[in-house]
């Protein structure tokens, strides 16, 4: 399975943007990542097949939403309400399996990083 993020780019504090992943094969599990230079990559959030179980960064919560479209192989991230904290590589990444998981090792397949820069 490959995957491709697009949707990141420059915006203000306080502003939004909408990252989406599509994937070239069914999916189970998928997730986005962060990473900054010289830091481990920061799990953000994930959502499972059917979209019952969603989990949370505590730093995103109810800033940013995840969803997916499963017709379309599609995993979205709408960012709102963005910090210059926010700023950062994302990447999206899929599972064959699991209901959710914070942890980067769990996912088998990664896409190549959108950047992501939060102006204050």
């Amino acid at each position: 399975v490959q995957l491709q993020a697009s949707g990141g780019g420059s915006a203000q504090a306080g502003g939004s943007l909408r990252l989406s992943c599509t994937a070239s094969g069914r999916t189970y599990l998928m997730g986005w990542f962060r990473q900054t230079p010289g830091k481990e990559r920061d799990f953000v959030a994930c959502i499972s097949w059917s979209g019952g179980t969603i989990d949370y960064a505590d730093f995103v919560k109810g800033r940013f939403t995840i969803s997916r479209d499963n017709a379309k192989n599609t995993v979205y991230l709408q960012m709102n309400s963005l910090k210059a904290e926010d700023t950062g590589v994302y990447y999206c990444a899929a599972a064959r399996f699991g209901m959710g998981s914070r942890e980067p090792s769990d996912y088998d397949h990664w896409g190549q990083g959108t950047q992501v820069t939060v102006s204050s």
